[in-house]
């Protein structure tokens, strides 16, 4: 395996019964990343990342945490992995370095070592003032700080949050996202959620799941910078007929759009706006906008996660 992947999730597949909710995903992570899950409720996200971080067995399939097969060497791959799951495994009774404590020796960090092992998560996560505060006190942005905390304790090279800012207040959220971006400067993150503005904030790449499949998987920059470059918004104030535009070269299709502009579908390999341009001020047609809009990560979400497209299916 490259080393440079951190996390290769090979073929995963897990059924309930006759219900496929994860079928034939292929994942990698790559260090230095921080990778968004997005999908919609139910489309696998959880299952998906409770099968990575070695919670859940696949049905089929296998994970590889830096080169060591989560099935066969579980404790070599799990001492890679540091995991949040939806809902943190917290102690309420407990205090925060009390439960953090606990932690360290889960990890079976060295007991000379977990006294600063502790130290360093509470001050990675912003809980160097919350160590004698019981949890139960806490509110719910500092329960997910000590969530993540301990799922940093040891220092994992990757770390596998799920749904992290679920529940929090627009403060909170903002919080964990400047929090997750600070993690992917030492470690390589997988982010989950069903919500768009939490992956474009804090993740470099994007991968979406539905119906227990990865249909989309693209570095953000691409998202942003890509224009699927066929079609062109034209605003005229002084319209002449379709057929007119439509025979303006590079033009294939002519539609009015439903706030009175012009959407035009380019011929493959065409670029008529100057063509457009010219001839608008020409014939003065009162040109006022021409553009090329581009996809957003919502209309990529919104397209492939349709009602129309797979939903989890029966098992065969």
């Amino acid at each position: 395996m490259n080393n440079d992947v951190l996390v290769d999730a090979q073929g995963l597949t897990r059924r309930y019964g006759l219900i496929q909710a994860v079928s034939g995903l292929d994942l990698q992570l790559r260090n230095g990343e921080i990778l968004g899950l997005l999908g919609p409720n139910g489309a696998g996200k959880s299952t998906t990342l409770r099968m990575l971080a070695g919670c859940l067995a696949p049905s089929e399939g296998r994970v590889i945490i830096r080169g060591h097969d989560m099935a066969r060497a579980p404790s070599r791959a799990k001492h890679h992995l540091g995991y949040l799951p939806e809902r943190p495994p917290l102690y309420p009774e407990q205090t925060v370095r009390e439960y953090l404590a606990f932690c360290a020796r889960l990890h079976r960090i060295p007991r000379g070592e977990q006294a600063e092992a502790v130290a360093s998560a509470m001050t990675d996560c912003g809980l160097s003032d919350m160590g004698n505060r019981l949890i139960a006190h806490c509110s719910k942005g500092y329960q997910q700080r000590v969530g993540i905390a301990q799922a940093i304790l040891h220092q994992p090279d990757v770390v596998i949050l799920d749904e992290p800012t679920a529940g929090l207040d627009p403060n909170q959220i903002r919080e964990i996202r400047a929090l997750i971006r600070r993690l992917g400067e030492s470690h390589s993150v997988i982010l989950s959620s069903h919500i768009l503005p939490e992956i474009q904030a804090t993740c470099a790449r994007v991968a979406i799941i539905h119906g227990g499949q990865l249909v989309f998987d693209r570095p953000m920059h691409e998202i942003d910078g890509d224009d699927h470059g066929r079609t062109l918004r034209l605003g005229l104030r002084r319209p002449p007929g379709s057929d007119i535009i439509a025979a303006v070269p590079g033009v294939e299709r002519v539609q009015v759009t439903e706030d009175g502009l012009w959407q035009l579908t380019c011929a493959p390999g065409a670029d008529p706006r100057e063509a457009l341009a010219r001839q608008a001020a020409r014939d003065d047609w009162g040109l006022f906008e021409l553009s090329q809009p581009r996809r957003t990560l919502e209309d990529i979400f919104t397209e492939l996660t349709s009602a129309d497209r797979a939903a989890p299916r029966q098992a065969a």
